[in-house]
């Protein structure tokens, strides 16, 4: 397949900007490859369409349905839902994977198709190389009929996902919901409102939301960073309530906001999520090599094994499954827990940071400062045209003295200091990622500011 120079394609999925990198028929002609590749591994030919509220959305699914039809595939529409939910239900489906229309945090000129395999889970790193292979060499076929019958719609999968989440044996929702919990909750017009107002609700919260409508209007960045949480902030202070929630448009990220209407950062969301987990039971823990430090220290506090992988969901997943871990994820908000399924689930995530307030009868700000202060600074460069290798040797010379890990770009951590530096190329934007943590903001930008310095001596 020919496809623009701009397209990514990595372990998150397949992204472009709408009109420009990816339109409808390119939709089509992926998702045909993705049926054939679907039924040549043996796993079947049932399929799971979903999608998030970006106003491409619509036309692409009805792109990607077409595809699978077109590649002998019969097709389960989930219409607009959670990442999450998409994932859950093509395990309850027994479905032979599925594919989800969303870019997650990317700009809202952007979409992109995110490919799951029969486990309710996103494509490995190896299936995900075979596949991506085979698209760069092979034009997919479009040449079988499309059976009668072969699409369905399928109803009621966010109340099926709340219902496994409070059917869970870690949330008890009695309790939650006797502690009343005030919240402001930002969804930032993504598919976020579709599933956490009847979640809170169902734990017996009251929600002052913010942009619920899941209509794809963005009007703020859409990472949910504390750079762009004012208005939650704002709402929190305004309306007296107890905590601050806002998710990325897919709703596989949670951040959150203290009752001072202070933007506490991703990380402590699967810091906390793992805190509650590991109260209750024994096990490891795996995040990936961007997360906080603070992950660690609950790890240490309560005797449990921890390990890194490189970014994306994918590797955290394979790690937990590899390790038997019992919870997991990723610092940018995203809580994996096995007893539900292996991905990040901010929904879940809700659920387990009120159980956890509910247990420990502390405000959220309390919690927070039980643990050491470390801050996290993140930072991005475009890719342009020079080559990663030097780029990454050359900061690797001008940084000495720390442990050095290749797996995923570069990560640099100097253990006694407290700080670490990652530097690695976005698998969904064409810019490099500048990541560092220090004990204090000052330590982590001089970090970023020696690196932009090794980076400019190779541009």
């Amino acid at each position: 397949m020919n496809f623009s120079p701009g397209l990514m394609i990595s372990v998150s999925g397949i992204r472009g900007r709408v009109g420009i990198d990816l339109n409808p028929p390119l939709v089509s002609g992926f998702a045909a490859a993705f049926g054939e590749y679907v039924r040549n591994q043996g796993w079947g030919r049932h399929l799971v369409v979903a999608r998030d509220s970006r106003p491409s959305g619509p036309e692409f699914a009805r792109a990607a349905i077409a595809g699978l039809q077109a590649a002998g595939c019969r097709v389960s529409d989930l219409g607009l839902v959670p990442t999450p939910t998409a994932l859950l239900e093509i395990e309850r489906l027994d479905a032979s994977g599925g594919i989800i229309v969303t870019a997650s945090h990317n700009p809202k000129e952007w979409n992109a198709l995110k490919l799951a395999s029969p486990h309710g889970a996103f494509l490995t790193l190896d299936q995900g190389a075979e596949f991506f292979s085979r698209i760069r060499s092979v034009e997919p076929r479009a040449d079988l009929q499309i059976d009668a019958g072969a699409l369905e719609k399928v109803e009621g999968a966010v109340d099926r996902h709340i219902e496994q989440i409070l059917g869970l044996d870690l949330v008890e929702s009695e309790k939650i919901a006797a502690a009343k919990f005030k919240i402001a909750l930002d969804s930032a017009h993504g598919a976020g409102g579709v599933i956490l107002t009847p979640l809170l609700s169902a734990l017996g919260c009251e929600v002052i939301g913010i942009e619920l409508e899941p209509d794809g209007r963005f009007s703020r960045e859409l990472e949910p960073i504390p750079e762009n949480l004012g208005e939650l902030c704002s709402a929190v202070r305004r309306e007296s309530c107890d905590l601050g929630m806002a998710v990325d448009p897919d709703v596989d990220r949670l951040a959150l906001v203290d009752g001072t209407g202070r933007a506490i950062g991703e990380d402590y969301t699967l810091a906390l999520a793992t805190r509650l987990v590991l109260s209750h039971q024994s096990g490891s823990a795996v995040a990936n090599l961007s997360t906080s430090q603070i992950v660690e220290a609950v790890c240490e506090r309560a005797g449990a094994e921890y390990f890194q992988v490189p970014v994306g969901e994918a590797n955290v997943a394979a790690a937990m499954r590899e390790r038997s871990a019992i919870v997991g994820g990723e610092g940018n908000g995203g809580v994996i827990l096995p007893a539900l399924h292996y991905t990040r689930d901010a929904p879940l995530a809700v659920a387990l940071i009120l159980q956890l307030l509910t247990e420990s009868r502390l405000a959220l700000a309390e919690l927070v400062s039980q643990y050491p202060s470390y801050r996290i600074v993140k930072d991005k460069v475009p890719r342009g045209e020079v080559e990663l290798e030097p780029l990454l040797g050359e900061i690797e010379r001008a940084l000495e003295g720390a442990e050095i890990d290749r797996r995923d770009g570069l990560h640099l951590r100097w253990r006694d200091h407290g700080c670490w530096l990652h530097v690695r190329p976005s698998g969904t934007e064409p810019i490099v990622r500048l990541i560092a943590e220090g004990r204090g903001e000052a330590d982590a930008r001089s970090l970023l500011a020696a690196a932009r310095e090794a980076i400019q001596a190779v541009q």
